[in-house]
C-alpha cells in the first residue's frame, strides 16, 4: 500500500465535496435529498496525516467530519455510471473540517467555513481502488480516542459511481482531483488540544488506510474587521455538535403543533387579547399596521429581522450581499412569520415584490413589518399576506441597514422574540408566548362558545344587565345549555 505524500496533494487541482450521504446523517439533520449537492474546498486547504489544523481565533465551532476520499486516476468527462469507478485510483480517509461560526456569511459556498488551510486532512494510506468494492467500505472517527462515528457505505443516498458520473456531466474530473463522499451521523466540534483520528478499512478488516490524525490548535491571530466576523448561535451549536443534548443546550420549546395551530385559527384576536389581559399581559399587540389580505387569519411561529438607522460605512458592510434581510427571507420556513423591527419608520420599503415572492415560494405564513413596503401593487397581490405601515417607493438603504436575525425585536410597539406565536386577523396581529398558547387557546375556545350562547340570548330578546357578563343564574343556564350540547354531540 502506498503512503499518501506532499506531491499527490500539490497535483489536486479540485477538491469538491457532498453536502449528505449517509442515511444516518441525513436522519440527524432532518432532510433527505432527492439528489446529491456539492461545494468545493481549495486545494490548499489539504493536509497530511500527523500536522496540526488552527481554529481561528475568536471561533468556537471547528466541526469535524470523517470522511471517504476518492483520488481520481483517469480523467473522464459524461462517465456513465457502471464505468464510474474505474477512474479512481486511491480510496483515503480524509476530515471535512469547517468553523460553524462563520457559515452564516457563505450562502451555500462553504468557502469562508470549510476553506482554511489545513481545513482537509488526508491520508495516511491509499488503498488502491480496484482491490475494494466501493459499497463495502468502513469509515470512522475517533475524538481523543473515544468512537464517535462509525458506518458503512452499504447503503449510501447516492453510491460513489453515482457521484462521478453526476459530476463528470458538466466538467471534466482531472488526474488527482479528490471527492470527498460526505459524512455519518457522529461528526461533532474539536476543541484546541483534541486530536481526531480517522480510519477507512473494508468491512472485512482486510486492508486500511491507517489512521488519519489531526491534532487542534488555538488560532493567535484574530479576523480582521474587514472580513466576516465570527458569530455563533445556538442554532449552529445544535448543528455542529449534532444535537441540542451534545452541544449542552437546554431541550427547545415544543413548536406549534397542528392541534393548537387548529384552535388559534378559530377564534379572534379580541378574544385571545381577552385571555392575555387575565393573564396580566396588556402589551402584546402589533399597532398601527394595515394588511393587504385583511380577510386572511394567519397563525404562526415568529421570525425575526432586525434592521437599525442607515449610516452609510454600517450599510458599506452590512447592506450588501447575502445580508440580512436576505439571509431572513431565504430562511424562513414553512408556516412561519417573518416579524421585522423598522422602528416605525415610514420613509422607505422595507420588503418589496421579489422577496416576498422567495418568502411566498419557502412557504412562510405572512410578512409584517412597522415599516414601508415596495412594489405595492404587486406585493398585495400575492397570497401571502403582508401586515405594513404604509407604501413607499424607495429602497431600504435610504434608511436602513439590515442588521440581524432571530433576534428579539420591537415591532409596532411590542416585543417579538423568536418562536413567538402570532395570530393575526382583521382586528389586529398579536404576539403569545409559547408557553402560555395552548392554555390561552384553550380558554380563548371556551370563552367564544359562551359568548355565543349569550349572542343567542340577546337575539332573544333578553337584555344584556347580568348576562353579559353572566350572574349566577345566568351561569347556571348555561351549564345546562352546555350539557344538552355536550349529550347531543355524544348521542350523534
Amino acid at each position: 500500500m502506498e503512503q499518501l505524500d506532499d506531491s499527490i496533494l500539490q497535483a489536486t487541482r479540485k477538491v469538491i465535496a457532498v453536502h449528505i450521504n449517509y442515511p444516518s446523517r441525513a436522519a440527524q439533520r432532518g432532510r433527505t435529498p432527492a439528489q446529491p449537492s456539492y461545494f468545493l474546498k481549495p486545494p490548499s486547504s489539504l493536509a497530511l496525516s500527523g500536522t496540526s489544523v488552527e481554529r481561528p481565533a475568536g471561533c468556537e465551532l471547528l466541526g469535524f467530519e470523517g470522511e471517504i476520499a476518492l483520488v481520481i486516476g483517469t480523467p473522464g468527462r459524461r462517465i456513465q455510471p457502471a464505468d464510474a469507478w474505474r477512474h479512481v485510483a486511491w480510496v483515503t480517509a480524509s476530515n471535512d473540517l469547517g468553523v460553524y461560526d462563520l457559515r452564516y456569511a457563505d450562502k451555500g459556498s462553504n468557502l469562508r467555513s470549510k476553506g482554511g488551510d489545513g481545513f482537509t486532512p488526508i491520508g495516511p494510506g491509499l488503498i488502491p481502488a480496484s482491490a475494494v468494492d466501493p459499497a463495502g467500505l468502513r469509515i470512522r472517527t475517533w475524538l481523543n480516542g473515544e468512537l464517535v462515528q462509525d458506518d458503512t457505505t452499504e447503503d449510501l443516498l447516492f453510491p460513489f459511481s453515482r457521484l462521478i458520473a453526476d459530476l463528470s456531466q458538466l466538467l471534466t474530473l482531472e488526474t488527482g482531483d479528490i471527492i470527498l463522499t460526505g459524512t455519518p451521523a457522529g461528526a461533532s466540534v474539536a476543541q484546541p488540544g483534541d486530536t481526531i483520528e480517522i480510519e477507512v478499512t473494508d468491512t472485512g478488516g482486510m486492508v486500511s488506510t491507517g489512521r488519519l490524525s489531526t491534532a487542534v490548535v488555538e488560532g493567535r491571530t484574530p479576523l480582521a474587521d474587514f472580513g466576516a466576523r465570527p458569530k455563533a448561535d445556538d442554532a449552529q451549536r445544535e448543528e455542529a455538535y449534532g444535537s441540542r443534548e451534545a452541544a449542552g443546550l437546554p431541550e427547545a420549546q415544543p413548536g406549534l403543533s397542528a392541534d393548537l395551530k387548529a384552535k388559534l385559527e378559530q377564534v379572534a384576536t379580541a378574544t385571545l387579547s381577552s385571555q392575555l389581559r387575565k393573564r396580566g399581559l396588556n402589551n402584546v399587540s402589533i399597532d398601527g399596521l394595515q394588511a393587504t389580505r385583511p380577510e386572511r387569519r394567519v397563525v404562526g411561529l415568529a421570525r425575526t429581522l432586525r434592521f437599525v438607522p442607515n449610516r452609510e460605512d454600517l450599510f458599506e458592510t452590512h447592506g450588501g450581499g447575502f445580508n440580512a434581510q436576505k439571509r431572513a427571507i431565504d430562511t424562513v420556513g414553512e408556516g412561519e412569520i417573518l416579524v421585522m423591527e423598522a422602528r416605525g419608520e415610514k420613509g422607505t420599503g422595507t420588503i418589496g415584490d421579489i422577496l416576498a415572492l422567495r418568502a411566498q415560494v419557502r412557504g412562510a405564513a405572512a410578512i409584517i413589518t412597522d415599516g414601508g413596503v415596495r412594489d405595492y401593487a404587486a406585493v398585495s397581490a400575492m397570497e401571502i399576506p403582508t401586515w405594513f405601515a404604509n407604501p413607499h417607493p424607495a429602497v431600504l438603504g435610504r434608511r436602513h441597514v439590515p442588521w440581524d436575525t432571530d433576534v428579539t425585536i420591537a415591532c409596532g410597539g411590542t416585543t417579538v422574540q423568536p418562536g413567538d406565536v402570532i395570530v393575526a386577523d382583521s382586528d389586529g396581529i398579536l404576539v403569545i408566548p409559547p408557553a402560555l398558547a395552548q392554555s390561552v387557546a384553550d380558554d380563548a375556545l371556551a370563552q367564544e362558545r359562551e359568548e355565543e350562547f349569550i349572542a343567542q340570548m340577546v337575539s332573544e330578546g333578553h337584555g344584556v344587565d347580568g348576562l353579559y357578563p353572566m350572574n349566577a343564574q345566568w351561569r347556571a343556564r348555561y351549564e345546562e345549555h352546555l350539557a344538552q350540547d355536550d349529550a347531543g354531540s355524544a348521542d350523534g
